[in-house]
This record gives C-alpha cells, sequence and structure tokens, in this order.
C-alpha cells in the first residue's frame, strides 16, 4: 500500500479541523527568541504537505523541508511555489543534508514513525550533526498515554458528507497498527482506498535518554504547544532540546 499516495489529496481538509498550525507557529517562533536562536536556516523533517513550514519559514532567510513522501511533498511544492524553501524527499533516520540549521523541527508525531528505539537515537544524532552549535531541535511525540489508552485498540468514524472514513487501531507490543479506509463524494458515487500507518509508544523517559545519548541538552518538556509542563495524561508532549 503506498501511504499517502491518496490521502494527500485530502490531507489539509481533514488535518486543518484538528490543528492550528499558525499557533504551532508562534509557539516555536517564540522559543527561538527566548534561546535566542538566530533566524536564519531552518530545517522542517516530516513536513507533509507544508503547513508549519509555510509560517516558520516566514521569519528565516532559508528553509529547507524533508518528507518522504513524493506525494505530501508535491502537495507542499504547490502550495509554497515562489516561497525560499528547498524540498527534498528524504528518510529522516537517513538525514544526509549538506548544510546546517539554527531550528529543526520535526511536528505531528513523525518522530512516532519510527519504529525502533536504534533508529530514534540515529534520528537524533543526524538531526543534532545538521545543528549549528546552541541550534534549538523542537519535535512532538503522540504520548504513551495516548496511543495505549485513547487510540489503542479502538474505532473511529467521520463523515462530513464529503469525506468519509473508519479508523480500525490494533495495539500489540507498544505499537499501534492503523488501518483507515476512506470514501471522497465524487458527483453521485463515492471513491474508495486504504491507507495502513503504523506508530510506537515511547515513554517520556526514553525520549529523554536518547536525546542526551545523542548529545542534546533538555531544555523543556510541555504538554503540546503550550507551556504547561507535561504530564501523566498529556496526548501530544513537546520537546524543546539544544546543541
Amino acid at each position: 500500500m503506498d501511504s499517502y499516495r491518496d490521502l494527500s489529496s485530502v490531507y489539509d481538509e481533514l488535518i486543518n479541523e484538528d490543528v492550528n498550525y499558525e499557533e504551532w507557529a508562534k509557539f516555536i517562533l517564540d522559543k527561538c527568541d527566548k534561546y535566542e536562536v538566530y533566524k536564519d536556516t531552518y530545517l522542517d523533517l516530516a513536513c507533509g504537505t507544508g503547513n508549519l513550514t509555510q509560517f516558520v519559514s516566514q521569519d528565516f532567510k532559508k528553509t529547507w523541508a524533508v518528507d518522504l513522501s513524493p506525494y505530501m511533498l508535491s502537495k507542499a511544492e504547490e502550495k509554497l511555489r515562489g516561497k525560499r524553501i528547498k524540498f527534498i524527499c528524504q528518510d529522516i533516520t537517513q538525514l544526509n543534508l549538506k548544510d546546517k540549521f539554527n531550528l529543526v523541527t520535526c511536528c505531528l508525531d513523525g518522530t512516532n514513525y519510527i519504529l525502533d528505539s536504534k533508529d530514534i537515537l540515529k534520528f537524533f544524532k543526524n538531526v543534532y550533526n545538521h545543528l549549528n552549535e546552541d541550534g534549538i531541535f523542537i519535535f512532538d511525540i503522540n504520548s504513551y498515554y495516548k496511543l495505549k489508552e485513547i487510540l489503542g485498540n479502538n474505532i473511529f468514524n467521520y463523515d462530513d458528507g464529503e469525506i468519509v472514513y473508519i479508523w480500525e487501531n490494533v495495539y500489540e507490543d507498544n505499537i499501534v497498527n492503523m488501518y483507515l479506509t476512506f470514501f471522497i463524494k465524487d458527483g453521485e458515487m463515492y471513491n474508495r482506498f486504504d491507507e495502513s500507518h503504523r506508530e510506537k509508544a515511547y515513554t517520556n523517559e526514553e525520549i529523554e535518554r536518547l536525546l542526551l545519548e545523542a548529545g542534546f541538552k533538555l531544555k523543556e518538556k510541555l504538554d503540546s504547544y503550550s507551556n504547561l509542563k507535561a504530564s501523566e495524561t498529556s496526548e501530544r508532549i513537546v520537546f524543546i532540546a539544544q546543541k
């Protein structure tokens, strides 16, 4: 199954109901000010269709955006054509760019898609090596609590008349296997496509240990894109680490 091939066409319509990217970008830029990050070079990892990229990049002189899906990158390039953004199709665990950055982000649980802690460590080390001294890395994860207790072995559905989906999860060995069936209205008919995704549930302690092992200094651990400290029932954890 070619993930995101069909989903990319309706991704923004679905995700923008749940995520305020402009507010997330403001949070990130405020943290750049707090840690005195020179707004010169910015790297957005697992950038998807460029929703976060478009807002954060406005404050930077040069932006690179990386994603594994050519379909999502195509939508991002279409959306941000004419901007000073370089798009790269690359696996973030194999990150190899000929540049360094003052800010790196990986948002909307891109890190959970890395299913092995050894690859998480490799990912963190690669990010570290792509940062300038004192640069910051801001990323989030779907929390262990959310993946196990909320998504878990549950079924969800959505229907707005134009887009319908059924989302079934199977939780096993700290991995949520997500099976989604979409029906997209096309005139009097609905076109069907299927998607499958997998996310690994990591504890905060494991993420912190791997960050430190990669060389980072952990600066903050927050409840989503707020200034509230993360708790045991936080559904999205934001980590801010510095080189």
